[in-house]
């Protein structure tokens, strides 16, 4: 790398000095642009032919979604992304947002995951990417659930299931 090269900055500007990059494999692109234009508040930044790139300020991430023929399995590679908020307020308006547009969503509220009391809602993107939108209350908690199976978050199998699933963990908040 010569000195020229070594001094040329990034042609995109973001907020700090570091920001998040996420790829995502989806089968359906325009249900999936759906539910990222809900869950970041953002439309994509550009799109192209089986493409789409989000570039929200807040939270600060680069989220691609490429579009493959094949169905999108999600399983064992990422247990659950999610953004992490300042106030249990911005926890009910994801929530608002996700009922608005008819997209299901498990609620959990205190509950202690990954040794920290949070208030938290679910959603599942169309080829079943779990997100969670959170609130920490309480950053230090003793959590025997996650010591014993390092489990953090509820069994969502499709949207479909979520309102089942819902009464479960509204009912018992450790069974996740």
């Amino acid at each position: 790398m010569n000195q020229e090269s070594a001094n040329q900055k990034s042609a995109v500007d973001f907020p700090g000095q570091f920001r998040l990059h996420v790829a995502l494999t989806v089968s359906k692109l325009d249900q999936s642009k759906q539910f990222y234009e809900i869950l970041l508040g953002v439309s994509p930044s550009k799109e192209r032919p089986r493409y789409a790139k989000f570039e929200p300020v807040d939270p600060s991430v680069n989220l691609t979604l490429n579009e493959v023929d094949d169905d999108v399995t999600v399983e064992g590679g990422s247990a659950h992304f999610g953004i992490q908020v300042k106030s249990v307020e911005e926890v009910h308006s994801a929530m608002d947002r996700f009922k608005a547009a008819g997209i299901e969503t498990i609620t959990e509220e205190a509950t202690t995951c990954c040794y920290a009391v949070q208030d938290k809602v679910w959603a599942v993107d169309p080829d079943g990417h779990k997100w969670e939108v959170f609130v920490v209350l309480e950053s230090d908690a003793k959590d025997e659930l996650y010591a014993q199976s390092g489990c953090c978050g509820p069994e969502m199998v499709t949207l479909d299931a979520c309102q089942a699933s819902e009464t479960d963990t509204k009912s018992n908040p450790s069974a996740q």
